[in-house]
């Protein structure tokens, strides 16, 4: 058995959906014991979610599948006196809480990190909302496209003939996600070093807006309001998509030297002295008259012939293929990027996807599929100390 990054690390995952979820597949990925505290009601939403309505039925979509490996399910009504005790009794030894309810949720239910804090010193509790838990629009309702569109994000996607645009994937949540297990394991490093607990406070606002760093840079620095480009680099030109024979390439011509090896390569060397493109600001304030240019020659040949010629030229250039092609190509196979798990409402194995940090001696993997609703319920309630009869009786009265 393959040590793990986070092994004896405990965490209590009281998440829904996406943000919180993805977060704690990173950490369980990394080998932590995750629980996955989910409501007797269905549980999860993202367990309804996917483009399989049969599975969706059973409370395993593939929206859920995507990012709940590695976990273990036990239901618990919070809002029930006897499954705080309960959840009380989990965070005794637990390394980490983490919940994406709206603020104040957890205070209301009397599991503040105030009072978790009491029962575990050494606590790290995590909390991810769309806003954070303070500020003028804490308590606004946040779902990704709403983060997009606040943030700025679709005000610089597009060009002027679609605009605002989103991107294709909830890129609020899961960045929101990403930052959220970032924050988890380097408070956990500070614990180690001090022994004590703090609070996090991640909203999917302040998470986003750094990834525009660049663009926000020539805004708030240097005055430059964003361009709608579309498809093109605002730092170089020519950088962007080109259409060829049989479809698209992406080139990124944004070294001088990789510019020339791209006009020779073209047969057309005479733009490196013209003087609306020889110098690097000339070729960005020229772009789509430049761009006209470059198009015509490649649509002379193939994609395929473009990738090769250019890339051994030293010019970076790549395919754009769909979803389905990049998911199966042979660097995203040698990778691993990829594991499977066997999902029983289908009968089959499927792909999900591994921890993309490849680290030498603890190497996160997928081990066991996402857990059916309430699968390890009665095992963690035994480990905690109560009989089969308790279970019996909690059942009954509907607090698991």
């Amino acid at each position: 058995m393959r040590p793990k990054l986070l092994e004896g690390i405990k965490i209590i995952d009281l998440t829904n959906v996406l943000s919180g979820p993805f977060c704690t597949e990173l950490l369980a990925l990394g080998g932590a014991d995750v629980i996955k505290i989910e409501n007797p009601n269905g549980g999860d939403l993202a367990r309804k979610l996917g483009c399989l309505p049969e599975i969706n039925k059973k409370f395993m979509g593939t929206s859920f599948i995507a990012q709940n490996s590695n976990k273990k399910s036990m239901t618990l009504n919070l809002k029930d006196e006897k499954a705080k005790e309960i959840f009380k009794k989990l965070v005794k030894d637990a390394d980490v809480v983490v919940e994406n309810f709206r603020p104040g949720v957890m205070e209301r239910l009397g599991l503040s990190y105030n009072i978790l804090k009491g029962i575990n010193p050494k606590l790290i509790y995590c909390a991810i909302s769309g806003f954070g838990q303070t500020g003028p629009d804490a308590l606004r309702p946040a779902y990704d496209q709403i983060i997009q569109g606040l943030s700025g994000v679709m005000a610089i996607n597009g060009d002027e003939r679609l605009n605002p645009l989103r991107a294709g994937f909830p890129v609020c949540d899961t960045v929101g996600g990403l930052n959220a297990a970032f924050a988890i394991v380097a408070a956990l490093y500070y614990r180690e070093k001090t022994g004590e607990s703090q609070m996090i406070d991640i909203a999917m606002l302040d998470s986003i807006m750094p990834l525009m760093g660049w663009v926000a840079a020539n805004l708030l620095i240097g005055g430059q309001k964003p361009a709608l480009l579309g498809n093109d680099n605002f730092t170089a030109a020519p950088s962007g998509t080109f259409r060829t024979k049989d479809g698209y390439i992406n080139i990124a011509a944004n070294e001088d030297k990789q510019w020339e090896a791209l006009v020779d390569i073209l047969g057309v060397s005479e733009l490196k002295t013209d003087p609306r493109f020889s110098e690097r600001d000339n070729r960005k304030k020229n772009r789509k008259e430049l761009n006209s240019i470059i198009e015509e020659k490649l649509m002379t040949n193939t994609s395929a012939h473009w990738v090769k010629v250019l890339n051994d030229k030293g010019v970076p250039t790549g395919e754009i293929p769909d979803l389905e092609t990049a998911l199966n190509s042979p660097q995203i196979k040698h990778r691993g990027t990829l594991g499977d798990v066997f999902i029983s409402e289908l009968g089959r194995n499927v792909p999900v996807f591994n921890l993309a940090a490849k680290f030498e001696k603890t190497p996160g993997f997928v081990y066991s599929p996402p857990p059916k609703l309430s699968e390890h319920t009665e095992e963690i309630l035994l480990s905690l100390g109560y009989s089969k009869e308790d279970i019996k009786t909690f059942k009954e009265k509907q607090i698991i």
